[in-house]
C-alpha cells in the first residue's frame, strides 16, 4: 500500500481515532445514562446510612484504569480525529467535531472536577451513623450533576456520530 494511502483523509487509519471518538463517546454517555436512570434512582429508595455507605463505596471502586480511560478517551480521540482530518477542516464536520471536544473538556471533564468530585469527598467524609442534616440535598445535587452530565455526553456522542457520517460521506460532485 503506498504510503500516501495512510495520509488519505478517508483512508481507514486516518478515520479510526474519530470512530473511536464516537465509540468512547457512546460508552461515556451509556455510563452516566444508566447511573442516572438506575442507580440513582434506586439510591433514592435507601436510607440515609444506606445511601451514605453505598455511594462512597461507589465513588471508590469506579477509581481504576479502565474508567478513566475510558473518562479521558473521548477528548483524546477526538484531538487525534481532528488531526487526522486537519485537510479537511473547513468542512462542517470538523468544527462540530472541534466543538465536542470542547463541550467534553468544560461540560464533563471539568464539570466531573469542579462539582461532582467535591460531591464525592463530601460523602466519602459522611459517618454513615451520623450524617449532616444536608445529606439529601447533597444527594440531589450530585443527581443533579450527574444528570447534566448525562445528557451532555449523551449530546456530544449523536454529535460526533453525525460528524462521522459527513466525514464518511463522499463528495458532492455539485462542489
Amino acid at each position: 500500500m503506498p504510503a500516501t494511502a495512510f495520509c488519505h483523509p478517508r483512508s481507514t487509519i486516518a478515520v479510526a481515532p474519530h470512530f473511536l471518538a464516537v465509540v468512547w463517546l457512546g460508552l461515556m454517555a451509556g455510563f452516566f445514562g444508566t447511573y442516572s436512570a438506575n442507580v440513582n434512582l434506586a439510591m433514592l429508595q435507601m436510607d440515609g446510612a444506606t445511601y451514605a455507605t453505598v455511594q462512597s463505596a461507589l465513588n471508590r471502586n469506579v477509581r481504576h484504569s479502565l474508567f478513566f480511560a475510558l473518562f479521558f478517551g473521548p477528548p483524546l480521540w477526538c484531538a487525534l480525529a481532528l488531526a487526522t482530518g486537519w485537510a479537511r477542516r473547513r468542512e462542517a464536520w470538523w468544527p462540530t467535531l472541534a466543538a465536542v471536544l470542547l463541550a467534553y473538556l468544560l461540560g464533563i471533564a471539568f464539570f466531573t472536577q469542579q462539582v461532582n468530585l467535591p460531591l464525592n469527598a463530601t460523602t466519602e467524609a459522611w459517618n454513615p451513623q451520623v450524617l449532616p442534616a444536608d445529606w439529601a440535598q447533597v444527594r440531589a445535587r450530585w443527581n443533579a450533576a450527574n444528570l447534566w452530565r448525562a445528557l451532555l455526553s449523551l449530546a456530544a456522542f449523536v454529535a460526533a456520530l453525525v460528524t462521522l457520517v459527513w466525514r464518511l460521506a463522499p463528495p458532492r460532485a455539485d462542489r
